[in-house]
């Protein structure tokens, strides 16, 4: 057990919200986790999930109720839970082989002590990594610096647009009605405050944030420009933040993309400062096959936020179109063996510009921005690669960084990544450069041939009004 905050928690509630490892195994104690050919009857993993309860409590009935009432609010409809959350005791996460629930000292120390446990941690608290500063964005119907500044073009011109490609995406949600992302939601939940899951709900933004991030991933390109970095990838997109039981909520978007066999996810939200609490969840992921790409925060220098200054994701910060990091892009050193610096690389978070609910656009500042360009790269990546393992991917990626003069290390670490460089470290090969010249010299027909067109156009209409006279 990790005592680390815990055991002052439990001295001054007389209880806690403790975040669970399960460990995995062949027999009934793991029947729940395993795959779904080796599962084990239903009534073992029965057996297994009702000695597991037996270790939590409901710590106030009343205070469970009303999280009922205030979840019954927050959802898009009002649906039958499958147990009443005034005798809910705890909740497993299948595909993560996590449980999370309230417990007293004894309840604590019991799984402690339990051979099927492998940790007990208090439960993380959560938040949005904001934007620094957000503002309306000026139609420019031009590829976005970010594109640019990563080559991205350069595998869009090879053919590689993420195609076949799901990314996880964790947020505020997702206006899947907007223009710029049609067709690029296969899949929308909606967690609410209490975690459940609402049936039947329709992609939707409770802000903008999460409208703007998925559009950088995998926005299609339109009126105002290409923007998203996989324009041909599509999104698996969780509404899980903020307010209500926030690491409930977020423990079920995970769980939910794990199912859903997504193989990156994005995330731009943490807790300031580090906390090993969240460990094991990104430990579960990875093992699940998912990299996770996570937002490093907003509070600058000698700052950094969990899990985005973790070991064993990717770490991002922001830089501006001038490749310098931006003054609130955090930074931190930590004293550990692997990856003591963070963030492991920066990318384009300065005056990015994606789409927001209601066929809008915006400009946003932070490190929330740099993410789903990371994101976005990784699945260009591994649609060139689709056997690529996160660590390949993790590998090549970091492999392909330069940091400029503007960068200093302690600020950028390894740099800027560039898609046509981790795409060679990732397949062995270079770009398919005639598959490039040949969309070049397609686009350049199409462009005589619209040219020619208005020409004949012009000539025919020239013709006739000569006629009339």
């Amino acid at each position: 057990m990790s005592y680390s905050g815990l055991r002052e928690t439990l001295a001054a509630a007389g209880y806690a919200k403790v975040l669970v490892s399960l460990k995995a195994s062949e027999d009934a104690t793991a029947a729940t986790f395993a795959p779904p050919a080796r599962r084990l009857p239903k009534a073992d993993t029965d057996a297994f999930e009702r000695a597991l309860m037996n270790f939590f409590i409901i710590p106030s009935q009343a205070q469970s109720e009303n999280l009922a009432a205030a979840a019954a609010r927050s959802a898009s409809r009002r649906f039958r839970r499958s147990e009443p959350l005034s005798t809910r005791r705890m909740r497993i996460y299948p595909h993560l082989r996590l449980a999370t629930g309230y417990v007293d000292v004894s309840g604590a120390a019991a799984l402690a002590a339990n051979s099927r446990v492998s940790s007990v941690e208090l439960a993380p608290e959560l938040s949005l990594i904001r934007p620094v500063d957000a503002r309306p964005a000026k139609s420019k119907k031009l590829t976005s610096w970010g594109i640019k500044r990563l080559e991205i073009e350069r595998l869009w011109e090879a053919g590689y647009f993420g195609n076949g490609v799901v990314v996880g995406h964790l947020d505020t949600g997702v206006d899947g009605s907007h223009t710029a992302l049609r067709g690029a939601i296969k899949a929308f939940a909606e967690f609410d405050m209490a975690g459940d899951r609402v049936p039947s709900a329709k992609p939707w933004d409770s802000g903008e944030h999460g409208t703007h991030t998925a559009g950088t991933i995998a926005g299609r390109p339109g009126p105002n420009g290409a923007f998203g970095a996989a324009p041909g990838a599509q999104l698996v997109s969780g509404m899980v933040i903020e307010g209500g039981q926030v690491i409930d909520r977020i423990l079920a978007g995970m769980d939910w993309i794990v199912e859903e066999r997504c193989r990156i996810l994005s995330m731009s939200l943490g807790i300031r400062g580090f906390t090993p609490a969240f460990q094991t969840v990104i430990d579960a992921l990875r093992t699940a096959g998912v990299l996770p790409v996570i937002a490093v925060g907003n509070e600058g220098p000698l700052t950094s936020r969990s899990p985005g200054n973790y070991a064993n994701v990717i770490s991002v910060g922001a830089i501006d179109e001038a490749r310098r990091v931006a003054d609130f892009s955090s930074s931190q050193r930590f004293n550990r063996e692997s990856d003591p610096l963070v963030p492991d690389l920066v990318a384009p978070g300065v005056g990015v510009v994606s789409c927001i609910p209601g066929e809008a656009y915006a400009e946003m500042d932070g490190t929330s921005m740099a993410t789903p360009h990371v994101a976005g790269l990784a699945a260009l990546l591994l649609q060139a690669k689709f056997d690529a393992t996160v660590d390949e991917l993790e590998r090549a990626i970091f492999a392909s960084c330069r940091r400029p003069a503007t960068a200093p290390e302690a600020r950028a670490n390894r740099g800027i990544p560039n898609a046509v460089l981790a795409f060679t470290l990732l397949t062995g090969g270079n770009l398919p450069v005639a598959l490039a010249r040949a969309s070049v010299r397609r686009k350049q027909a199409a462009s005589r041939k619209k040219s020619k067109t208005r020409a004949d156009t012009g000539k025919r209409v020239a013709k006739r009004l000569a006629a009339r006279r």
